[in-house]
């Protein structure tokens, strides 16, 4: 049987479960997407009170090779990681070594001088004017060794607008924070999300996607062309570890999302500084803080972030008021309402799972 047919579920690891419906729920609600939108991989992690309660994953991380996706398989996670360069800037935010409101050149005193100073809080909240990608830089392929190198591609280039005055969203202005970051903690950016972040949280299968390097688990990437999977084309995301530039897994993600939940690893302060809606000079809220949406809801207080990249797509919801966090990716361009599917698992209740 052709394996765009088969719907092979794996679950990590085998649990005697204490909620068989709920759990059966979650696993049909994947089945059911993939299906559907005849995508290669879908996987998803549900947390509920601090815990992850259910992790799953539906169909092939590699369909030419018929290798299944599972739990632990490496996704690209896209704008995401925008949601992990925040807590590095919490965490230097608590030490006193960052300050949102300070000017960017005296971080950087080489970088071009712009008509118009910016600060990392407005970098952070898409509101300095820097400009997203240019047509053909999605699809990168040029390697950069360092943060400072990859900015390059727009340093050059003037401001859209005052900074400040208006939001507009920006991949780039994120690169430019993540070396603001290197200069404010001392070491370069991605020794920096280690030992500041993937570390302290336990994220051991969240890393930066080296195109020049063989990474364990990391799936294969694929777009739609009439219909079908086809291999996307190869990327290298050196430009851009701060704005889209990591892999990871669901069940991480949630992980990360419930030490969001609690005051021990960031402060209930620090949290509300990233997780509250920035404005404009004339006073509208962008419905963005640093590195996170945020709006209220009927559920309370929403905060996430969608990701896309090239052969990738993820969404990452955090329902701070009934501690549930949810995360689902997809080894796929093209994922359509994949936010929906992330809500409707956050109604899902499985209980915690247990081992044999």
């Amino acid at each position: 049987m052709h394996p765009l047919i088969v719907l092979l579920v794996i679950l990590a690891p085998a649990p005697a479960i204490a909620d068989e419906a709920a759990v059966k729920g979650a696993r049909a609600r994947l089945e059911a997407y993939r299906a559907e939108h005849a995508l290669p991989a879908v996987s998803a992690a549900i947390g509920r009170d601090g815990e992850v309660v259910w992790a799953g994953a539906v169909g092939f991380a590699d369909l030419e090779a018929e290798t299944p996706a599972t739990a632990e398989t490496r996704f690209r996670i896209g704008s995401v990681s925008k949601t992990l360069t925040a807590a590095l800037v919490g965490r230097l935010l608590e030490r006193g070594a960052l300050d949102l409101d300070r000017p960017v050149r005296e971080w950087l005193p080489d970088y071009p001088e712009k008509r118009w100073p910016m600060t990392p809080r407005q970098l952070g909240g898409h509101l300095a004017g820097v400009r997203h990608y240019a047509p053909g830089e999605f699809l990168w392929t040029r390697h950069y060794d360092s943060v400072r190198e990859g900015l390059e591609m727009f340093e050059d280039d003037p401001l859209r607008f005052e900074p400040g005055t208006r939001y507009a969203y920006s991949s780039h202005g994120y690169n430019l924070l993540s070396a603001v970051l290197e200069v404010a903690g001392g070491d370069d950016f991605l020794t920096l999300m280690q030992r500041e972040v993937f570390d302290p949280l336990d994220l051991e299968r969240t890393v930066a996607d080296h195109a020049d390097r063989e990474i364990e688990g990391r799936a294969g990437f694929y777009h739609l062309v009439g219909g079908a999977p086809r291999r996307a084309p190869d990327v290298d995301l050196s430009h851009k570890w701060a704005g889209g530039g990591f892999l990871s897994t669901p069940t991480d993600l949630v992980r990360f999302g419930r030490a969001w939940l609690a005051d021990d690893y960031l402060s209930a302060e620090t949290r509300r500084a990233l997780w509250t809606s920035q404005r404009t000079s004339d006073g509208k809220e962008t419905g963005y803080g640093i590195g996170w949406r945020a709006r209220r809801t009927s559920d309370g207080l929403l905060v996430g972030h969608g990701g896309g990249s090239v052969g990738g797509r993820t969404e990452f919801l955090v329902l701070a008021d009934r501690g549930v966090v949810v995360a689902v990716t997809v080894n796929c361009t093209q994922a359509p309402e994949l936010s929906d599917l992330a809500r409707a698992l956050a109604s899902e209740r499985p209980a915690k799972e247990k081992k044999r």
